[in-house]
């Protein structure tokens, strides 16, 4: 029965087939609803960054540096070794201050805590063969970051920066670097060969292993917190570094006292356990493979 089937008794039979809206009308409609949809505006980088100003320590230049609007950018994930992925753009490519005048970097928790000795030093051996930056920066890219840690890790060694400085800052920089391998516009370019990825993949195990040892000495030798870091946090973070190393059973200790401790709190522990479970996985691949 149509919609209009009672439209005979007023003469209107001829009108009973019509339809209230034609195909075509309809069609038209939604095609033009869909054409003024506005089109998301694309992510642009430079929309979460500022520049903040900065006064060198070592040369007393004022320059600015780059930084991450607090709240513009969100943690996705945390990988086992507490590593942040971030939402759209790498955090971890800001995390570095550097004096375009002098060459000082450091990352930017440490860059003004630095000794009268450790001017000196850092003037004698690096300011004075340092070729000023003379470069306007938009964002950091990652070969920008690269760069920027290379420098803050030569200034940590030059200025002999507690354990816990240089532990953290190798931390950071084999994070810098497995945000590039996994970025897949990176790994794209056509200068990133087999044989580069490996490279970097291999520094990448290097700044691991430097970052483990360096705090496990800052443990025996500093106050915490260290990197702003409390004991069973930098204890998960050893565990973990030590799983990254493949030191199982040093791993283990570790992992069996967080996992006793009253002061864990319910959080951790549960990290704990599933490094424990990755343990044993990796054990069980090890076994395959032999």
């Amino acid at each position: 029965m149509s919609i209009f089937s009672g439209l005979e008794k007023f003469g209107l039979g001829n009108l009973k087939d019509e339809k209230v809206f034609d195909d075509k009308a309809v069609k038209e409609t939604v095609t033009k609803k869909e054409a003024v949809k506005v089109a998301p505006t694309p992510f642009d980088e430079r929309d979460v960054l500022f520049e903040k100003s900065c006064t060198c320590p070592v040369c007393d230049n004022k320059f600015n540096t780059l930084t991450v609007r607090a709240g513009k950018v969100h943690v996705k994930a945390v990988e086992t070794d507490l590593r942040p992925v971030y939402e759209q753009v790498d955090m971890i490519k800001y995390d570095v201050v550097a004096c375009p005048k002098c060459g000082y970097a450091a990352l930017a928790r440490y860059f003004d805590s630095i000794l009268k000795r450790q001017k000196e030093e850092v003037a004698a051996k690096i300011s004075s063969n340092f070729k000023p930056i003379d470069k306007k920066y938009e964002i950091y890219t990652y070969d920008d970051a690269l760069d920027r840690y290379q420098l803050a890790l030569a200034n940590a060694i030059v200025k002999n920066a507690k354990a816990s400085e240089k532990a953290y800052l190798c931390l950071r920089y084999a994070w810098l670097i497995r945000g590039i391998l996994q970025d897949e516009n990176m790994m794209a370019k056509p200068e990133y060969t087999p044989e580069k990825k490996a490279q970097l993949k291999e520094e990448e195990k290097e700044l691991l292993k430097n970052a483990q040892d360096g705090f496990v000495q800052a443990k025996q030798s500093e106050d915490f917190p260290i990197a702003g870091m409390n004991e069973i946090t930098l204890d998960y973070l050893i565990a973990a570094l030590y799983v990254e190393n493949e030191e199982y059973d040093k791993a283990g200790k570790i992992i069996s006292s967080i996992l006793t401790s009253r002061s864990a709190t319910s959080r951790i522990k549960d990290k704990a356990r599933d490094l424990k479970d990755l343990i044993q996985e990796k054990k069980g691949v090890d076994e395959e493979d032999d």
